[in-house]
């Protein structure tokens, strides 16, 4: 991929990453495709790989990238809006509507992906699922779209039985329906019913990636979620402090592997089917992700700190939560980014963005 996107030499390198993969990306070849939440950062990553195919072997794939902010949509998107080949929609997903243009493929991530977006503003956050879901499917039903992909979440299972380690995307457990923080799984739930009930009744082929913690250039620093707090105080020059002793176990997949996923389980996978997409080896504590943070920057001295100090000493892990990926890797994903560089190339991303900032 010799034309860069303009998104910085990191995500130009995943992105070449991705395109490596042995998969039938014929199949996208003059299609139109729209792209839901499209300045997030996995759903800008679908942007980057469908433009970046276009540079590699000139597809001819035009993307639409349906945002709601667009302030915050041409900060991070700015590069592609001179591409013919990519057109930013401002609009509201749960109302969209464009009778001009036929989708072949959908690939639906606007959701409010933030814990603290869940709690300030269930509405918006359930309306995005269920009302966007809904409408993004009449459109495809309309327009004859040959695929519909629901970026959906770990946050469908619940609670799970005492000794999980790996959840399978056939455990699912209870949470309170009646806390307005359940808005956000509640609503991916209802929403991957939509996609097979319409996979069923109108035979859209609909796949189901589910993400557990995602990491990596795109994901913004103040997002309030671990991996960006440790980002953050490595680049600020802070020690990183933990509030618990860290021991929650969780499985943590760099970005790029993450869509390769995505695009593994839209070419690959079966219609109404959900795929975990989850680095076996990126189940760490929280702990021992945020010493992997303080070690990928040596030269700047920092430590590891615990507001309570008794945390320091605490030692008897919590259960492991994690994501089984055995079905997406039988369609011959295999994740790349082990964790201490999935790390470093976070970090250099926003280095080398601070960098181009005050040039």
């Amino acid at each position: 991929m010799a034309r860069s996107l303009g998104a910085g030499s990191v995500v130009d390198a995943d992105v070449a990453e991705v395109l490596s993969a042995d998969l039938p990306w014929d199949g996208l070849a003059g299609s139109s495709v729209l792209v839901t939440g499209a300045s997030g950062m996995l759903p800008s990553y679908a942007c980057y790989v469908l433009l970046g195919l276009n540079d590699l072997l000139g597809t001819g794939i035009t993307v639409h990238g349906l945002v709601r902010n667009e302030a915050k949509a041409r900060r991070i998107l700015g590069p592609l809006l001179d591409r013919p080949d990519f057109r930013l929609i401002v609009a509201d997903v749960a109302t969209f509507t464009d009778g001009s243009t036929a989708f072949d493929h959908v690939v639906h991530g606007a959701s409010a992906a933030r814990p603290a977006l869940h709690a300030a503003d269930p509405v918006a956050t359930i309306k995005a699922n269920l009302l966007g879901t809904l409408n993004l499917l009449d459109l495809c039903v309309a327009g004859g779209a040959r695929s519909f992909s629901l970026m959906s979440s770990a946050e469908v299972y619940g609670a799970q039985p005492e000794g999980t380690t790996l959840i399978a995307e056939d455990s699912y457990g209870g949470f309170d329906i009646l806390n307005p923080r359940a808005c956000y799984s509640e609503g991916k739930r209802a929403a991957e019913t939509i996609c097979a009930a319409y996979a069923k009744q109108f035979g859209i082929a609909c796949t189901i990636p589910r993400f557990g913690h995602i990491y990596g250039p795109g994901m913004a620093l103040d997002d309030g979620r671990v991996q960006a707090d440790f980002a953050a105080a490595v680049i600020a020059g802070r020690d990183v402090t933990l509030n618990s002793a860290g021991l929650a176990t969780r499985t943590y997949t760099y970005v790029s592997d993450a869509i390769s996923g995505l695009f593994h389980a839209l070419l690959k996978g079966e219609s109404a089917t959900a795929y975990n997409i989850a680095d076996p080896a990126g189940l760490v504590s929280i702990r021992e992700l945020a010493q992997l943070f303080v070690a990928a920057r040596p030269g700047k001295g920092l430590r590891l700190r615990f507001s309570n100090p008794a945390d320091q000493s605490a030692f008897a892990a919590s259960a492991a939560q994690g994501l089984s990926s055995a079905r997406i890797e039988a369609l011959g994903w295999r994740p790349r980014v082990a964790l201490p560089e999935g790390i470093d190339r976070t970090l250099r991303h926003h280095e080398e963005a601070a960098d181009a900032s005050v040039a």
